[in-house]
C-alpha cells in the first residue's frame, strides 16, 4: 500500500510541475525536399548541409527561414536556387506541417563556354627581296623579244 501511494504522490507532483512539457519527447520535424536537374546526375547540395545526386531526395530539419540548393555538375555551369518554407502551426484537428516551395527543386544545368584560345597577333610577312618593278602597259616591247607585240598594229 505504501508504494502505490508514493507512486501516486510522484505522478501528482510531476503532472503538476509546470516546466514540463510534452515537447521535450517529439523529435525535431523535418522536411523531405526533392532535387532534380537537368542534366541528371549533379551534385546537390542545401546550405543545410545536406547533399546527394540528382535524382534524389534529401531529409532536411524544418528551417525557420529559407535555404537555397547548389548544383554542380563538370562542364556545365553551376546554379543556385532558392527555397521558401512555410510553417502551418495546425490546431486541433489538424497537425502542425512544414511545407518547402518549390518541390522538387529543379535546376536547369547550362552547359559550360570553353574559353577561346589566345591567338597570336597576325604580322604580314615582309618580302625577302624586293620584286622588280612591272613595266608600265604602254612602255614599248623589249627589242630582243623573240615575240612580237600583239597591239603593235592596233595603236
Amino acid at each position: 500500500m505504501r508504494r502505490v501511494i508514493a507512486i501516486a504522490l510522484a505522478g501528482a507532483s510531476l503532472g503538476g510541475c509546470s516546466s514540463m512539457s510534452w515537447d521535450m519527447f517529439k523529435s525535431a520535424p523535418t522536411v523531405q525536399v526533392r532535387l532534380e536537374s537537368n542534366p541528371p546526375g549533379a551534385d546537390a547540395t542545401t546550405s543545410l548541409g545536406q547533399g546527394c545526386k540528382t535524382p534524389c531526395s534529401v531529409s532536411v530539419p524544418a528551417p525557420d527561414a529559407p535555404f537555397t540548393v547548389a548544383f554542380a555538375l563538370p562542364k556545365y555551369q553551376p546554379a543556385s536556387v532558392p527555397v521558401n518554407v512555410a510553417r502551418n502551426p495546425g490546431d486541433f484537428t489538424t497537425p502542425a506541417s512544414v511545407t518547402t516551395d518549390p518541390n522538387p527543386v529543379f535546376a536547369e544545368l547550362q552547359p559550360a563556354v570553353p574559353p577561346k584560345p589566345v591567338r597570336k597577333p597576325h604580322r604580314p610577312k615582309t618580302p625577302k627581296s624586293a620584286a622588280p618593278a612591272a613595266a608600265p602597259a604602254d612602255a614599248a616591247p623589249a627589242a630582243a623579244s623573240p615575240f612580237p607585240d600583239p597591239n603593235a598594229g592596233k595603236r
